[in-house]
C-alpha cells in the first residue's frame, strides 16, 4: 500500500494513542506537520480510560519540589519533561478543551464529572480537526531492511518511511489494552539500551495465606493503618487482603522499595501498623485491663477496637505466646511483619518499570541509535506512584518528544507550513 498524499509538508508517524503519544500529534498538527498516528487496537486511549473507571485522576496539586521527587532516581529526567508542562498547566490545557476541575481532599486533581471519556471525546475532536490522521487497527511490526516501518493492519501490511517517528507505545502491563511491550526486541536489535521490564504500582503475594484467612478475607480493605519497610518512615493510607497477598494504594506507594528488597534478597518484609494513632505504651495499658470471661478476640474488639481482617491478620501472623503476652502483643499491633515473596505478574500491574533508558536518548528524547526516531511515555525508564504522577509524566512527554520532533525536522532543512 503506497502513501499517495500530498508531500509538501513533512509527514510523521506516531506510534501508540496513549496520551503521550497523543500530545505529541497536538504539537507537531499545531506546527503544520502531517501526522498519521497508529494504534493497534480498535480505539485509541484504552488504558486511559480504564484509568478513569472509578474517577479520573489527572495530576496533584502538591508544590513541585514534592511532586517532581515522587520520581525518585528519575526525577531530574522528569523534570526536564515538566518544564513547561508541569501540573498546573497540564491542568490548564485541560480547562482548554472545556473540561472543569477540581482538587479533591487528598490533592488530588480530577475533572469535574471524574470521568475520563469527555476528555478524550473533547481531545479527539480537536487534533481530528488540526488534520490529525488516526489509523486504529494498525500494529506496528518493526522496520523492514530499508529502515522503513513496518504496519500491519486487518488488510496486510503496510510500509512508511516518515521524517521522523515518535513510539508512544506503553510498557508491559495491561497487554489487552494494547501495551505488550511487543517493542522491546525491536529496539533491542537496533543497540538500544532498556532496562528490565519489572511491575510498578502492583500488588504483592506472600507465601501463602491461610485457608481461613483466604476464604473468609480475601478481598477485605485495610483501612486507617500505616505501612514501613525496616528503617523506613511509616505512610498512612489503606490497601486491601487478597488471595495472595496485598495490593492497593498504600503498598503502591512502597512498591519500588518492596520490588528491589525482593531482587536483593529474595522477599521483604513490610511492617503493617493496624493503630497508627494510638502509641505502643497506651496499646499495652489496654490490654493488660482484666478481661474475665471474654474471649480475647472480644477484649481486642472493646479496648482497641480491633477485629474483622485487622485481627485475623493478628491470629495469622503471630502465635499463642505473642496473645498471652500484652507486651509482646502490643508491638506485634504496632509492627505486625508480612513477608512478600513476589509482585503479582507484570500485567496485572497498573505501570511498569523499566524500559528505554533516558541515556540512550539525546535531551530531545531521539534514540542515538536510531536518528529520527523519538520515544515518550511509559515505555521510558521511569516510575512513580498513583495519584496523578504517572499521567503527568505521559503528557509531558509527548510534549518533549514532539517538540523534539520539530527540531530535528528543521535540523534536516525541512520547511513546516506555516
Amino acid at each position: 500500500m503506497t502513501d499517495t498524499r500530498s508531500a509538501d509538508r513533512p509527514h510523521v508517524a506516531i506510534i501508540g494513542g496513549g496520551p503521550a503519544g497523543l500530545m505529541a500529534a497536538e504539537v507537531l498538527s499545531q506546527a503544520g506537520v502531517a501526522v498519521d498516528l497508529y494504534d493497534a487496537m480498535p480505539s485509541v486511549g484504552r488504558k486511559f480510560l480504564l484509568a478513569g473507571v472509578g474517577g479520573m485522576n489527572i495530576t496533584h496539586s502538591e508544590p513541585y519540589p514534592a511532586f517532581v521527587a515522587r520520581y525518585a532516581e528519575r526525577a531530574d529526567s522528569i523534570a526536564e519533561l515538566l518544564e513547561g508542562f508541569d501540573a498546573d498547566v497540564l491542568r490548564q490545557w485541560i480547562h482548554d478543551l472545556g473540561i472543569e476541575t477540581f482538587v479533591g481532599s487528598s490533592g488530588r486533581v480530577f475533572p469535574r464529572d471524574m470521568k475520563a471519556a469527555p476528555l478524550l471525546r473533547a481531545w479527539l475532536k480537536r487534533l481530528r480537526d488540526a488534520g490529525v490522521v488516526i489509523h486504529t487497527r494498525h500494529r506496528w511490526l518493526g522496520w523492514n531492511a530499508e529502515g522503513a516501518l513496518r504496519i500491519g493492519y486487518p488488510q496486510g501490511e503496510l510500509t512508511r518511511s516518515p521524517a521522523a517517528t515518535v513510539l508512544a507505545l506503553g510498557g508491559g502491563s495491561w497487554a489487552r489494552l494494547g501495551s505488550d511491550a511487543a517493542w522491546l526486541p525491536w529496539l533491542v536489535d537496533k543497540g538500544v539500551q532498556v532496562a528490565p521490564l519489572q511491575a510498578a504500582n502492583s500488588g504483592f503475594e506472600v507465601q501463602a495465606w491461610s485457608d481461613l484467612l483466604k476464604s473468609k478475607f480475601a478481598g477485605a480493605p485495610l483501612k486507617n493503618i500505616a505501612l514501613s519497610l525496616a528503617g523506613q518512615t511509616p505512610r498512612l493510607g489503606e490497601c486491601i487482603v487478597t488471595a495472595q497477598g496485598l495490593e492497593g494504594s498504600l503498598v503502591y506507594a512502597w512498591s519500588a522499595k518492596i520490588r528491589e528488597a525482593i531482587n536483593a534478597g529474595g522477599s521483604a518484609t513490610v511492617l503493617l501498623d493496624l493503630l497508627p494513632n494510638r502509641a505502643v505504651d497506651n496499646i499495652q495499658k489496654a490490654l493488660e485491663k482484666p478481661r474475665g470471661s471474654r474471649s480475647m478476640a472480644k477484649h481486642l474488639h472493646s479496648q482497641l477496637g480491633l477485629d474483622g481482617v485487622k485481627a485475623a491478620l493478628l491470629r495469622e501472623l503471630t502465635d499463642a505466646s505473642t496473645f498471652a503476652d500484652p507486651h509482646l502483643l502490643a508491638r506485634a499491633i504496632k509492627a505486625l511483619p508480612i513477608v512478600l515473596v513476589r509482585p503479582r505478574p507484570l500485567d496485572e500491574a497498573i505501570s511498569t518499570a523499566g524500559g528505554v533508558v533516558f541515556e540512550a536518548m539525546d535531551k530531545r528524547l531521539m534514540l542515538t541509535q536510531v536518528p529520527g526516531v523519538f520515544c515518550a511515555g511509559e515505555m521510558l525508564d521511569w516510575e512513580a506512584p498513583t495519584g496523578g504522577y504517572l499521567l503527568t509524566a505521559c503528557f509531558a512527554s509527548g510534549r518533549k518528544a514532539g517538540l523534539g520532533v520539530l527540531d530535528w525536522i528543521a535540523s534536516q532543512g525541512t520547511q513546516l507550513s506555516s
